[in-house]
């Protein structure tokens, strides 16, 4: 699926995922291939991803939203960071 993480400022990722760990107001998530369409609010966390050779990127949010739909998720966050976690 595609991923869009962006901010304000600029965008931070770009590229196919397998899968999303997003941090949501009532815990942990996960996004996979043909997920349901979905949006939620996000709190301060870690945003998991797993690109599509498997490697991991991480980024710490304060907050946002993510929608996901037609295979294309992106990530609306106030602020973020890439992390080394």
């Amino acid at each position: 699926m595609q991923l869009e993480i962006i901010t304000p400022q600029k965008s931070l990722f770009s590229d196919e995922a397998k899968l999303i760990q997003l941090p949501g107001e009532r815990g942990l998530f996960e996004i996979l291939d043909n997920h349901a369409p979905i949006i939620a609010v996000l709190k301060e966390g870690t945003i998991k991803v797993q690109d599509s050779k498997g490697n991991l990127h991480f980024f710490e949010i304060t907050q946002g939203f993510v929608e996901c739909k037609q295979n294309k998720t992106i990530v609306l966050a106030s602020k973020a960071i890439r992390s080394s976690v």
